[in-house]
């Protein structure tokens, strides 16, 4: 859709949450979600955002979301993969890190998420995930400092 068109929706109350990031708008559309919830068996709607779409979402108390973060083991060993993929600019990966380092201030904030997951291995960090995306009781692993 064009930039107007998106935010008229909006302005309109279309989404439940969205971002400007890079220059590209995105964002969750009210739609969508009603979608999923209404499917057959009931689904529960996945959404993969960032901390301000997070706020957004905290203003809507009638979804009744749960936040899971997904936390890098530590910070020098999330620059080591953005780098190691090889498929980013350097400066691409400068404004991810900038991105994380403002993700990882907004987790340490009491109250920001309901589950924290490191993910320090994949196969645990997706069994976990898998577990709250069921509805199933996940403790949460620590912040990484």
């Amino acid at each position: 859709m064009t930039r107007d068109d998106f935010l008229s929706l909006v302005d309109r109350g279309g989404f439940v949450e969205h971002a400007e990031f890079g220059g590209n708008l995105y964002g969750t559309s009210v739609a969508a979600v009603h979608a999923v919830a209404e499917q057959e068996p009931a689904r529960r709607c996945i959404l993969d955002i960032d901390a301000q779409g997070v706020r957004l979402i905290k203003e809507k108390p009638e979804l009744h979301p749960v936040y899971l973060f997904i936390a890098p083991p530590s910070r020098a060993e999330l620059r080591q993969r953005l780098e190691g993929r090889g498929t980013e600019t350097q400066e691409a990966v400068a404004k991810r890190l900038a991105m994380a380092e403002k993700e990882l201030e907004y987790a340490a904030q009491p109250g920001s998420w309901d589950v924290l997951i490191v993910n320090d291995d994949l196969d645990r960090a997706y069994e976990r995930f898998q577990k709250v995306a069921l509805g199933e009781e996940v403790d949460s692993d620590e912040l990484p400092r």
